[in-house]
């Protein structure tokens, strides 16, 4: 089929379409989706504009292959109400870039005590379009079940960042033979679970709509696949990383290893990789979180937590997933489109129209076969803190349209094309 693209709509999909004087590009053997979400991101913007920007973010999404993000609001200050919604909304909607939606947090500060504003940040113009305090838990389960409460009155959605600090306790990678043999505190996985079990009992308790983050744990797939059996309005996501690496790749100390929760067991990542593609875990996100080259070349107890992923999500599945015959590529790109999309409660035209006339141009051009040098030096990300950096990996993105104008990310074959 040929797409006929005119302004920001696609006009035409048929066969043989005269392209006229319009910018033609022959797109043989390549795949065309629409473009994709990335639930998860950090873009540091306000408070570490060094690391990332709202501007800079976006760019960086687009070479991705993500039409639209949403940025998370540990931030600072924390996006905990309605006026800095409104103003990461106004930064996204000036220059190229991909569409911006904000995640609020749920309690004032981040602070896991007073519940924000939520039905006011979601009313703005901000684009708020679920609550979560990332980076941080919500301690306190009667803070949680109010949350929780609070959001059902308008079918709102909760991000879960599943973490008891009192078991995961400074931890820095996952606690067993590789924390002992690195001398590193050890961060459990009971640390992730329990929160698991006790935000899945309130969600069902509330019938709220409850979303668990960056899945690390194949007892916490157990237990969001029981959720699920029993009718609770649960969904999840899972980080390319967990799917990739497990805590074996940390024993050479190098702090882009270092995210939270930690890399797992390959036991984890197997239950992990079964999961997403049996549908049980939703979406895939990036949690994409810069951090400047000063922090990450620290001491590894000293750096923080988090590795970027705009520009690498699509390699690591295809490596990790396709290579191996996990999944097949239309699952994988259900998974970063109306995956996300229904997580987030996202319905059209709000988010993703489809390939059809009429639709708006948000599309993307991919190659899950072409082999690619991950070079983080060239990434369109402020930071570099990428543990894929050096590596051969299956998979590209050659080309995003967003709102009908075209995106040639770094090394793109038809780089240097002009619209």
């Amino acid at each position: 089929m040929d797409i006929l693209v005119s302004g920001d709509r696609i006009v035409r999909v048929t066969e043989g379409i005269d392209g006229g004087d319009a910018l033609v590009l022959d797109l043989h053997g390549l795949y065309v989706s629409p473009g994709w979400l990335d639930m998860h991101v950090h873009l540091r913007e306000p408070g570490r504009e060094d690391e990332e920007t709202v501007a800079s973010g976006r760019l960086a999404a687009l070479a991705g292959g993500f039409t639209a993000i949403c940025c998370m609001p540990n931030t600072d200050p924390p996006l905990d109400c309605a006026a800095l919604a409104e103003d990461i909304a106004a930064k996204a909607s000036a220059g190229t870039g991909a569409d911006v939606f904000c995640i609020g947090a749920v309690t004032v500060g981040r602070k896991g005590s007073r519940l924000v504003e939520m039905d006011e940040m979601r009313s703005s113009s901000g684009r708020v379009v679920a609550f979560s305090d990332d980076g941080s838990c919500v301690r306190e389960a009667g803070v949680m079940r109010r949350a929780l409460e609070y959001v059902k009155l308008f079918d709102g959605l909760i991000i879960d960042h599943c973490e008891d600090v009192s078991l995961s306790a400074n931890g820095q990678v996952r606690e067993g033979p590789c924390s002992f043999r690195l001398g590193l505190r050890g961060y459990p996985p009971q640390a992730e679970e329990v929160m698991v079990a006790r935000d899945l009992l309130l969600a069902e308790l509330t019938g709220s709509r409850l979303h668990l983050a960056h899945l690390s744990s194949a007892r916490s797939v157990e237990m969001l696949r029981e959720a699920k059996e029993r009718g609770v309005r649960v969904t999840a996501e899972v980080t390319p990383h967990h799917l990739f690496f497990t805590h074996e790749d940390v024993d050479g100390l190098d702090a882009s290893f270092k995210v939270n929760p930690p890399l797992g067991s390959s036991e984890d990542r197997e239950a992990l990789r079964r999961a997403l593609a049996e549908g049980v875990i939703d979406a895939v996100a990036s949690d994409h979180a810069p951090h400047s080259r000063e922090e990450k070349e620290l001491e590894f107890e000293r750096a923080p937590f988090g590795m970027i992923g705009l520009e690498s999500t699509f390699s690591a599945c295809c490596t990790s997933l396709l290579q191996e015959g996990i999944m097949d590529v239309y699952a994988l790109v259900e998974r970063l489109t109306s995956g996300p999309s229904r997580a987030l409660g996202l319905e059209p035209p709000l988010y993703g129209e489809g390939i059809r006339e009429g639709a708006r141009a948000d599309l993307v051009v991919f190659d899950p076969e072409t082999e690619r040098l991950v070079n983080a030096e060239s990434f369109l990300s402020l930071s570099r803190n990428c543990p894929f950096h050096g590596m051969r990996m299956r998979g590209k993105v050659e080309l995003t349209v967003k709102g009908g104008i075209p995106f040639y990310p770094p090394g793109s074959r038809f780089g240097g094309r002009q619209s």
